[in-house]
């Protein structure tokens, strides 16, 4: 699957293109696993946070240490990230997230 497979999929099945951040924001909903319903920003953020952790730990970037008593998953930080330029950065998280979708939701 490539990048813009990936976004055609989701927008077939949301009715608008998703930019990155709304990619990790639904990875972040999928994690939580607690449905729809509204988010404060830091909410946000924090489910955002959360993708990111959750796609990294693919390549051992992250782990997860548990849920706390909300049930919201905290991990813990395993090895340092590669200094990337930005576009790279986003290069780097697209293949993770790509790889994510392949595991989980497909």
């Amino acid at each position: 699957m490539t990048w813009d497979e990936l976004i055609a999929t989701l927008e077939a099945q949301f009715g608008k293109i998703p930019d990155l951040n709304a990619v990790l924001f639904l990875i972040g909903i999928q994690e939580l696993g607690k449905g729809k319903r509204s988010f404060s920003k830091e909410e946000k953020q924090d489910l955002m946070h959360i993708a990111v952790c959750k796609v990294l730990s693919f390549s051992g970037y992250y782990e997860l240490e548990g849920l706390d008593k909300e049930g919201w998953p905290h991990w813990t930080k395993k090895d340092e990230m590669p200094f990337l330029k930005l576009e790279e950065q986003e290069e780097f998280l697209k293949t993770h997230i790509i790889e994510y979708f392949e595991r989980e939701v497909f």
